[in-house]
């Protein structure tokens, strides 16, 4: 009997995965950094620092005809920061995404949970990989996926005081509301995307939401060895302040693939900014939240948590990527400038920087990348920032990504 019921049990868990898919994947992410400058110009007297980070997390994935789920458990932390015995709470771990895709036709779905928002280049959303805490929402996202994609997405945030509807919780929007739109064609492919996004406002007793809108278009145009891509950008309606908004964002790009390996790419973009004695008007560009990182130089001086609604930015730059074996080495130049005037007499070059990394596959689960960069900054980007320009602005990393398949 008991043989009966083992057989059983083995034939239905052998059955489900015939049509159900789980996977169990892990991801082990130190990184040391070396700091000298980072973000802003170091002041003159200015010791460097050195810290290390580490981004662990268990990715759950479940995929069955019409149902998907995942699950992301997370912990960040800095290296020192926690005491060898850990006994309270406040440092467990954090669920990064925690989601189930529910389809109603093979064309129709709704994705309800915490989730990553990736769409197009990354410039207005983008999960913020490089970040060890990353991005993620709670929204419910329904899609429909056939010649045309079309994604609509809605989030309305609370927290714990529900009184008067009023919202005092750590994030940057209340409601929020977008429509993305995507066809990809043989040569050529385009994305519409409408976002609008309502920050809480408390004005004496009252919380009102200041609504801004961010539309605009990303294109591709793929080729044998030359490829063309752009961003134009606009946003109206209100800031945080009142003020009414009106930014605009532009970036065209190409890239040239000379081998099968190795790629060089020259770009332009701008972002519109403030001059600095306009009080009554905001024609600051925000990339909200897309992987600014990703954009306007690695040490993360442009859009990180900073330079909002200040005099926006001109970046011209060149970027080399090749490979040999199991090394690959990345090369990119930033000539800064602002749109907006930083002062009466003060000039629009901001300074120049140069990234360079190198990656290092060790196995298909394990990376090493070692990076450099350095600032050369000029004294409208100090007058901007503080610090010295005349220092030594540089910041380094060594990470090492292990990403092992428990179950594949």
């Amino acid at each position: 009997m008991k043989k009966s019921i083992i057989i059983a049990i083995f034939c239905l868990f052998v059955g489900s995965q015939v049509k159900a898919q789980f996977s169990l994947s892990g991801e082990f992410r130190p990184r040391t950094e070396y700091s000298h400058g980072y973000s802003t110009l170091a002041a003159k007297d200015q010791k460097a620092s050195v810290f290390t980070s580490q981004r662990t997390r268990l990715n759950f994935d479940y995929k069955m005809d019409l149902l998907k789920v995942g699950l992301v458990l997370q912990d960040v932390r800095t290296w020192g920061n926690q005491p060898q015995q850990v006994s309270n709470q406040d440092f467990a771990t954090s669920v990064h995404q925690a989601w189930a895709e529910i389809n109603f036709t093979p064309e129709i779905s709704l994705k309800a949970g915490r989730q990553e928002l990736v769409y197009d280049d990354h410039r207005i959303f983008g999960n913020v990989a490089w970040a060890q805490q990353a991005r993620s929402h709670d929204v419910a996202l329904f899609k429909y996926t056939k010649k045309i994609n079309v994604h609509l997405g809605i989030a309305h945030h609370e927290n714990t005081n529900r009184k008067d509807n009023i919202y005092d919780g750590p994030d940057a929007y209340k409601d929020l509301q977008f429509l993305w739109i995507n066809q990809k064609l043989a040569n050529f492919s385009w994305s519409l995307l409408f976002l609008n996004n309502g920050r809480p406002v408390t004005e004496g007793t009252e919380q009102t939401s200041k609504y801004s809108q961010t539309f605009g278009t990303h294109l591709e145009v793929p080729m044998d060895k030359l490829a063309f891509s752009g961003n134009l950008y606009f946003q109206t309606g209100e800031d945080g302040l009142r003020k009414s908004l009106n930014a605009y964002n532009l970036m065209a790009e190409a890239t040239y693939k000379s081998s099968e390996k190795t790629q060089w790419q020259l770009g332009y973009e701008i972002l519109s900014g403030t001059d600095y004695d306009i009080e009554e008007k905001n024609a600051s560009f925000t990339p909200l939240y897309g992987t600014n990182h990703k954009f306007n130089g690695f040490m993360d001086y442009f859009y990180v948590g900073n330079h909002l609604s200040s005099v926006g930015l001109a970046d011209g730059y060149a970027k080399f990527v090749t490979s040999k074996n199991k090394t690959a080495f990345n090369a990119d130049v930033h000539f800064f400038a602002s749109t907006a005037r930083i002062s009466e007499t003060a000039d629009n070059y901001l300074g120049t920087e140069i990234d360079l990394s190198l990656t290092q596959t060790i196995n298909p689960s394990a990376k090493i990348t070692f990076g450099y960069s350095q600032m050369f900054g000029s004294e409208s980007l100090e007058i901007l920032k503080g610090g010295a320009k005349g220092t030594t602005n540089n910041w380094a990393y060594i990470m090492i990504a292990v990403t092992p398949k428990f179950i594949p």
